[in-house]
């Protein structure tokens, strides 16, 4: 299951949730097909104005930014950086759409590899076939 989380400021998150989470789901949607839609997990992370900060010292603007989390295994296919950038793109397309084109240059995309041996659902570890 695919998770996407965004960080944003709350007061430019207030108002633009569902926009945020369609456009975030289309994202992964773009790259991977319409199959994975109903696995795309959106979190929506708004940061209280005084609690991001740059350089020490608090920020009243920033650039969202998209953390997407899957499994490690797509890093080391033989079209990895073909699928990193595409990624990269829709992802930052979709956070434009929503916040405008202004934040375009500042917004962060981070790709996370998750082995499933590190992972766990329902109290089991991912692909743990032993019984409980």
């Amino acid at each position: 299951m695919p998770h996407v989380t965004l960080y944003a400021l709350e007061k430019d998150l207030a108002g633009h949730e569902t926009e945020a989470i369609a456009a975030l789901t289309g994202a992964v949607v773009s790259v991977y097909g319409e199959w994975a839609r109903s696995s795309v997990d959106v979190r929506l992370i708004g940061i209280p104005t005084g609690r991001w900060a740059r350089g020490g010292v608090p920020v009243t603007t920033a650039a969202p930014s998209v953390v997407f989390g899957m499994r490690e295994e797509v890093f080391t296919r033989e079209d990895a950086p073909a699928v990193v950038a595409r990624l990269v793109a829709a992802f930052t397309e979709s956070v434009t759409a929503v916040f405008g084109n202004d934040c375009r240059n500042e917004i962060l995309v981070e790709l996370v590899g998750q082995p499933t041996s590190r992972s766990g659902l329902g109290g089991k570890v991912i692909g743990d076939s032993s019984p409980t």
